[in-house]
């Protein structure tokens, strides 16, 4: 074994002759466990948050995106159908039209998108699942299905045949109107459903039939403004992308999950950067105990330094010795704290034992780049606080 860091075992774990060295080196462990342990702990939280947060997106958001890059639609001609179903790594993917709308219900305004969707909408997408009241609209209906939020503001239920929702939209085209009424089209249709997937989406969203969207908003057959796409799990996206494109030409973007929320994983991600920052600070404050139990036990074992010296050991393997002990302590308290943070969390996801509501545990997740940029942040920490305090062991041999 290496003479410096078998020293440094037999210090790390030896009893000094001073209690009160003794006691500050407890203390600079636990400082380190405690450390590691909240850190794993709040990372492990705001990755379950994430994943919390994101499980809603993910229930309505494809894995692609195809947007027009300039205006409100493109057209889908059934060559390009053809061509766009021989892509490989496409499981799936559904044509959609949406714009945003004007609903009248019982003189109860409020504006909405709507949503026209095909048949194959579902095989996409997981909204049907999130219905709560009614089904899913019927292709061969005037039928639609509102969010839970619109449903309460305009106080509307299913099926109901004797008020009907009624859904306006400007008519395209330009000059003046003079009479009101002429200005916009105007579908009455039946709510089959509502759904419930989260605040924002509930307030926002009025889906139909694809055929019922583009009669109302006066589109041809072939015009859409959106594919939406579902990925084989073997799928690769930049690939598929290539082909996608290759066969719509140019004039159309497209975008994955995230950036389709760009604004939710910035947010999610900026709050976990900031907590990392905050619990790293932590951190270096409670390594600052390392730094002076390491410092103690130089003035402890000054006398043994100089023995040590005189038997041939040079002063960079003296100063190896503290820097090891520092390391050595660093990296199990570090550990330990760790492994009893991942047993913490693994508690959590097996029996829920912090709840937000009676129903609803608090989210967590155990992955491994949290469990990484812990060990990373300990150890770099922990290193670089070792070899600061172990410069102070030349002074002891002055």
């Amino acid at each position: 074994m290496n003479f410096p860091f078998y020293i440094a075992r037999r210090y790390l774990f030896s009893k000094s002759s001073s209690n009160a060295i003794n006691i500050i080196t407890i203390i600079a462990a636990i400082g380190v466990f405690a450390g590691s342990f909240s850190l794993f702990i709040v990372l492990s939280g705001f990755a379950g948050l994430k994943e919390f947060s994101l499980s809603y997106s993910n229930k309505f958001d494809p894995d692609l995106k195809v947007l027009p890059e300039t205006g409100k639609n493109f057209s889908f001609t059934a060559e390009e159908r053809a061509a766009f179903s021989e892509i490989e790594g496409i499981a799936e993917f559904s044509e959609v039209v949406e714009e945003r709308v004007f609903l009248d219900f019982k003189n109860k305004n409020k504006t909405a998108f709507i949503k026209g969707v095909d048949e194959n909408y579902r095989n996409v997408n997981q909204l049907d699942s999130a219905i709560v009241y009614g089904t899913w609209f019927a292709d061969s209906e005037q039928q639609v299905v509102i969010g839970n939020t619109i449903s309460r503001d305009l106080s509307v239920g299913a099926f109901d045949y004797n008020n009907l929702l009624e859904i306006l939209v400007p008519k395209p085209g330009t000059g003046q109107v003079l009479n009101p009424t002429d200005a916009f089209n105007s579908e009455y249709t039946v709510v089959s459903g509502i759904f419930n997937v989260n605040e924002e989406l509930d307030d926002k969203f009025v889906f139909s039939s694809i055929g019922f969207a583009r009669n109302l908003l006066s589109l041809d057959e072939d015009q859409i403004t959106g594919i939406e796409i579902k990925l084989l799990p073997t799928a690769n996206s930049d690939k598929v992308k290539q082909a996608i494109t290759a066969v719509l030409d140019d004039g159309v973007q497209i975008k994955n999950r995230a950036q389709l929320n760009d604004a939710l994983y910035k947010m999610l991600n900026t709050e976990n950067l900031a907590v990392y920052l905050i619990f790293t600070l932590v951190l270096i404050i409670a390594l600052f105990n390392v730094v002076g139990s390491i410092i103690m036990v130089i003035l402890d074992k000054r006398e043994n330094i100089k023995t040590l010296y005189s038997l041939g050991a040079s002063p960079n393997q003296i100063k190896n010795i503290f820097f090891g002990q520092g390391v050595f302590m660093t990296l199990l308290g570090g550990a330990i704290g760790l492994i009893c943070s991942i047993l913490l969390v693994f508690l959590q996801l097996k029996f829920d034992l912090v709840m937000i509501t009676p129903s609803l545990a608090y989210p967590v997740a155990i992955t491994w780049e949290n469990i990484i940029v812990v060990m990373l942040t300990i150890s770099t920490l922990g290193i670089i606080a070792s070899y600061i305090a172990a410069s102070r062991s030349k002074k002891a041999l002055a």
